[in-house]
């Protein structure tokens, strides 16, 4: 996937975020399926198929169904998928042209997974934001859709105010556990902090 030109030119966001995962030893046997399928909450890539509005085709002994990514993630380490089904495919929106993305992760150390991430999909119109996902990472037991934070960017120039209280909404969905990464309140802030940057970024890359 990181060395596709076709997916970097339509989903340079996904190139963006494989390229943040463990190492390249690691990613060399890794594949995109597993790292959505098994529902690990501190896996990257799950939250970047949420903004994008991915659809998941999954397959069984019953026959082929798809599920939306935004309603795949039940809970740690438990997806929709049911006994028996694999992931087939997964099938992608291409944002239009212009689009503005980032993805943002804190981690201590290469390699390891986000204290904290999020993910941001932006397009713009007149320097105002027309349209705009954000989802989070590795801050509860699934990747979060942040809906609430990113509808109140719609129609902004992501003023300071504006900003503040999209993160302050992002923030607001998080439940992460205090472990060797933190302690919860500091990686609720650290969600804010990613999601500031993500979009900053996100639309530095926009026109």
């Amino acid at each position: 996937m990181i060395g596709s030109d076709l997916l970097a030119g339509k989903l340079p966001i996904l190139r963006e975020t494989s390229l943040s995962i463990a190492d390249p030893q690691v990613r060399y046997v890794g594949t995109l399926g597993g790292n959505l399928a098994n529902g690990d909450p501190g896996n990257d890539i799950p939250a970047v198929m949420l903004c994008l509005g991915a659809i998941y085709q999954l397959a069984g002994k019953g026959g082929e169904r798809r599920v939306a990514a935004r309603e795949f993630y039940q809970g740690a380490y438990f997806t929709a998928l049911e006994a028996g089904e694999i992931l087939t495919a997964i099938r992608i929106p291409v944002p239009p042209a212009g689009h503005g993305h980032a993805y943002e992760k804190l981690k201590r150390k290469i390699g390891d997974y986000a204290t904290a991430a999020s993910a941001v999909i932006l397009t713009l119109s007149g320097g105002k934001i027309a349209s705009c996902a954000i989802a989070l990472t590795n801050v509860g037991e699934t990747p979060l859709f942040a809906e609430a934070a990113a509808k109140l960017l719609i129609g902004s120039a992501l003023e300071p105010a504006i900003v503040k209280q999209a993160v302050a909404a992002a923030e607001a969905i998080t439940a992460p556990a205090s472990d060797n990464r933190g302690p919860a309140a500091y990686r609720r802030k650290m969600a804010g902090v990613m999601t500031a940057r993500a979009l900053a970024a996100a639309k530095a890359r926009a026109s």
